[in-house]
């Protein structure tokens, strides 16, 4: 699996590319198992599939809300996230997982219409963490959603496979 740092060496065409594969990947894996299964935590702290699909879901949301700041405001402020938190409080494990898969479709067909119109300099825009990550413009959140998602499909498959 590739670091952010790897992808953010390769072109924008090849993470775009990145991202438009992520919700087949998603729908073929969740193909495999039955609904039962989908909300079974392979270890006391790890996820269940279904939570994966809502924190990719959620985080797709919130990528593309900081990309906007980025692109109305100058160097916006970005507000600590929780995702453990957005598991509780927005009760993942009761969720419809294929509710939420098409909502994360719907969310990176967003995501991939904004990077595919952005101008050159828009791709340099960014704004400032306040969890201690620092600054991110847009060409460096393409490259850690790419990441992102690779992460999470690991995820997804160990957690469908019983192993956290």
């Amino acid at each position: 699996m590739p670091s952010v740092e790897e992808y953010a060496r390769l072109g924008r065409g090849e993470r775009i590319a990145r991202l438009t594969r992520t919700a087949g990947e998603l729908q073929e894996l969740l193909t495999t198992v039955g609904t039962a299964s989908l909300s079974l935590r392979p270890a006391a702290h790890a996820w269940a599939p279904i939570e994966v699909i809502c924190h990719l879901r959620d985080s797709e949301e919130w990528f593309f809300t900081r990309m906007q700041w980025a692109l109305a405001m100058d160097e916006p402020a970005f507000p600590r996230n929780s995702p453990d938190r957005w598991a509780i409080e927005r009760q993942y494990l009761r969720n419809d997982c294929l509710d939420a898969l098409a909502a994360f479709r719907r969310h990176r067909d967003d995501v991939i219409a904004l990077f595919r119109g952005l101008s050159d300099d828009q791709w340099g825009r960014g704004g400032v963490h306040l969890d201690g990550r620092g600054r991110r413009t847009i060409d460096e959140f393409l490259s850690v959603i790419a990441w992102h998602d690779d992460n999470h499909l690991d995820q997804l498959k160990r957690a469908l496979d019983g192993h956290a």
